[in-house]
């Protein structure tokens, strides 16, 4: 079964109107400055950096490697607790 042009196009309208209904439905949070949200964002970013570091980690047999791993870690628990 191949791509239909019109399919394509649906599934990207669709796409474009479901993104478009989360930014109006963050814009209508309450309380929620850009500013408030941006920290929030860069804190979810830093979370997900942290687990990714973390399971490499655990697998990391290079002393050197294991080293900027934790190295970066460190930073990322630095700039988190800031």
């Amino acid at each position: 079964m191949g791509w239909d042009g019109d399919d394509l196009a649906g599934s990207m309208e669709d796409a474009a109107e479901r993104q478009q209904r989360l930014i109006e439905e963050r814009a209508r949070l309450p309380g929620k400055t850009p500013e408030e949200r941006a920290r929030k964002a860069e804190l979810e970013s830093w979370r997900m950096s942290k687990a990714r570091i973390v399971g490499q980690l655990e697998g990391a047999v290079n002393p050197a490697h294991r080293a900027m791993l934790e190295r970066a870690l460190k930073a990322i628990e630095e700039k988190s607790s800031a």
